[in-house]
């Protein structure tokens, strides 16, 4: 005889079922129903903790992200920026970035998931390993403590994004991640001081 999952245990299920489900189907092919089954729970289960499918997607999202989030930690701020901004763009183009290309695409008929994007896109985990980084970089001296601010520590991604959305592709040259790091993030980092 089984026992009957609750609280944590079933939310957790619930999120790794559609995780597994926005891997394989994306968001578009993400059903309550899929879900549900995938989870061995029902629809109500997952309606009394997340209200919608948007909901859903969303979490489901950052239980994979929150696991595959990088912090690197390779002694220099530069090396650090450079990696953290390498990792981000492998996982653009990989699986994971296909789901969240999904969402994006997704939201512009949802506003409701174009509106969890946005709430979600604060002070997220990413923004606080950079964060981190640059805590790291003024405990060895590297970068000024004026610089450990939200708006710096996010211009590297901001600007990685902003060239997936010029270039249309899911994968940005290096030579551009250099150029973010060396000619606008560490010269923003060290004015700061």
């Amino acid at each position: 005889m089984s026992t009957r999952r609750r609280g944590e245990e079933l939310e957790q299920a619930i999120l790794r079922a559609a995780a597994e489900v926005l891997r394989e189907s994306g968001y578009a092919g993400m059903t309550m129903d899929r879900v549900a089954a995938r989870a061995g729970t029902n629809k109500n289960a997952i309606y009394r903790r997340w209200p919608h499918r948007a909901a859903l997607g969303i979490a489901a999202y950052r239980h994979l992200s929150d696991a595959a989030l990088p912090n690197p930690d390779t002694g220099t701020l530069r090396g650090d920026a450079l990696e953290m901004l390498r990792r981000a763009n492998e996982t653009w183009s990989s699986p994971h970035g296909v789901i969240l290309r999904g969402l994006l695409t997704a939201a512009a008929d949802d506003p409701e998931l174009l509106t969890l994007l946005r709430a979600r896109s604060g002070a997220d985990a990413m923004d606080l390993a950079w964060i981190a980084m640059l805590d790291r970089a003024v405990a060895r001296g590297e970068a000024p403590a004026a610089a450990v601010r939200p708006r710096v520590a996010t211009t590297p991604m901001m600007l990685l994004r902003a060239e997936y959305a010029m270039r249309g592709i899911p994968s940005v040259p290096d030579e551009v991640l250099v150029d973010i790091v060396d000619e606008v993030f560490l010269p923003l980092v060290r004015g700061r001081g």
